[in-house]
């Protein structure tokens, strides 16, 4: 008579030549350093663009854009800020793009350029919303609810203990790209890293 423990070997290696010898060991897996972190850095990014998106807003009118970029379209930002930076000899450009090759995800957040037509407003230097929309400038509460989602972004970063960076450098060079859209006119990037040290300081 077989006994129990008997059966459950023989069962255990069945299974053990099954999943195993088979091939199909993928079942089993280990997961470890720089790939946990940077499948979590993606999953962060989408909780910090949630984030942004319930940020409160002007009238409650939504004109943010928001991104998540990685790989080659990160580097394609990156070497635009290197652009403008030599080209334009702003020395804080190429800094930052140093930051932003030193990382595997990056947040862009952007708003369209819409006036919100508030009477007796003036906030952003003109007369009325007519008179900046002709002469090519920003509406204050586009700015300024940009602004607000951008704080709320690095909130959650922060709440997970992401080290990050706002960066114009990387927004504008989104904007030169037209990576958002072209009615998107002012951009933040938000590089995301998960190292022993935030590469965000002592940065010269």
């Amino acid at each position: 008579m077989v006994s129990l423990a008997d059966h459950l070997r023989r069962l255990y290696i069945y299974f053990f030549d099954y999943f195993v010898l088979s091939g199909l060991g993928c079942f089993f897996m280990l997961i470890i350093d720089q790939q946990i972190e940077n499948e979590g850095l993606l999953t962060a990014a989408r909780q910090i663009c949630m984030a942004a998106r319930t940020a409160p807003k002007g009238k409650g009118k939504d004109l943010l854009v928001t991104a998540i970029i990685t790989g080659e379209e990160k580097d394609r930002v990156s070497q635009q800020m290197k652009k403008i930076g030599e080209e334009k000899e702003i020395p804080f450009f190429l800094r930052d793009a140093a930051n932003v090759d030193a990382v595997e995800v990056m947040v862009l957040l952007g708003s369209r350029k819409e006036p919100l037509g508030i009477p007796n407003c003036g906030f952003c230097g003109y007369e009325d919303c007519a008179a900046m929309f002709q002469a090519g400038a920003c509406c204050s509460f586009n700015v300024g609810d940009l602004g607000i989602a951008v704080g709320s972004a690095v909130s959650i970063a922060a709440d997970m203990r992401i080290d990050n960076r706002i960066m114009f450098s990387a927004g504008k060079a989104v904007i030169d790209l037209g990576l958002l859209g072209e009615d998107v006119h002012i951009a933040y990037g938000i590089p995301l890293s998960v190292t022993g040290k935030s590469p965000f300081f002592d940065r010269g």
